[in-house]
């Protein structure tokens, strides 16, 4: 527990997994801006079992990444279990925790009976966690939800029976599974779940500003915070974060033309890790250019961009739709002659 602790001391702002978006190119710019570690997609240990090499690129790291978390689903004790020791052995000083995903309320997920799903079954539940800490040397956490039914609160329960059952930390997320991302994240939960264990809790949901993650600490007493949507063409959050528990103002937000410059970086590190990849920036640009002058036109551009020379081209015009305005705007304010 002790060192559960001072990790997260250390570790105080982290980026979440998030399937098809923490890639390598997202995390490095998320370290870049602060955030002290960063967790890959969620990996099928099932995947990683039959050696499917689509599952273990997703082990892939950063160019800037000492370390990096690792967060596995699947409902198989075993397999859970065999896995995290390859990943830990595949990774070597680079693994700094296995996450366990009992939370993802994805329908493909929870229909095979993993992620949130997990949280009808504590019984089962227990025996993954239990087979994955005797498995592995580093810590393990556990991510989860208020519960599964909305309206049903299981988990202060379910914290307390992954503390019994070996956990070194648990991550809540303050919605219900059957919510998705619908309302919003109750963090009076967290706070329950805070006081319901000895094991630190890391708290989740609806983070989109530093002070969202200072307010966060604040009502709940949780050890540290992980982002998620927030983070979603916005890498700056972790700065703001880390600036807001410490007690210090905002920084300034980027500028239009910084966000088209990242957006385009970011295409670049795709490309660059390997060029199949660069079409998930589809889904990144559309958030980083969200709000610009012309977003609206460049979403439905950028939907159909396959090649690191077509991002380009709509990045181009945005960026000079974006220094328009940026020059209509001076024009009109400046004194007349």
């Amino acid at each position: 527990m002790d060192r559960a602790r001072d990790f997260l001391s250390k570790h105080r702002v982290m980026l979440a997994p998030m399937a098809g978006v923490s890639d390598v190119a997202m995390r490095q710019l998320c370290l870049e801006q602060g955030a002290a570690l960063a967790f890959t997609e969620m990996v099928s240990s099932k995947g990683l079992s039959f050696a499917n090499k689509k599952t273990e690129h997703l082990l892939d790291l950063a160019p800037n990444e000492t370390q990096v978390g690792v967060q596995l689903f699947g409902h198989e004790p075993q397999v859970m279990a065999s896995q995290a020791a390859w990943v830990e052995e595949h990774l070597g000083a680079f693994l700094a925790v296995i996450d366990i995903n009992m939370g993802c309320p994805a329908r493909k997920i929870v229909s095979k009976g993993d992620g949130a799903a997990l949280m009808n079954d504590p019984v089962l539940a227990s025996r993954v966690i239990e087979r994955v800490r005797q498995a592995v040397s580093v810590p393990v956490s556990v991510k989860f939800r208020r519960g599964y039914r909305e309206g049903e609160e299981t988990a202060p329960a379910f914290a307390r029976m992954a503390c019994e059952s070996g956990a070194s930390w648990v991550c809540v997320h303050g919605r219900f599974a059957e919510q998705l991302y619908r309302g919003t994240s109750e963090r009076a939960c967290i706070a329950r779940c805070k006081q319901a264990v000895d094991i630190p809790v890391v708290g989740n949901g609806d983070v989109f500003a530093g002070q969202d993650a200072a307010d966060l600490v604040r009502d709940t007493g949780c050890d540290a915070v992980l982002v998620a949507r927030g983070a979603q063409g916005n890498p700056w959050l972790f700065a703001d974060c880390v600036r807001a528990l410490e007690g210090k103002p905002a920084p300034a937000p980027p500028a239009p033309h910084e966000r088209v410059n990242m957006a385009r970086r970011h295409t670049q590190l795709l490309h660059e890790h390997d060029p199949r990849l660069v079409v998930r920036m589809r889904k990144h640009a559309c958030w980083y250019v969200k709000g610009l002058p012309g977003a609206s036109a460049a979403r439905h551009a950028l939907t159909s961009c396959s090649t690191l020379e077509e991002f380009d081209a709509v990045f181009d015009e945005i960026a000079a739709r974006c220094a328009s305005a940026d020059a209509g705007a001076d024009e009109k304010g400046a004194p007349d002659a």
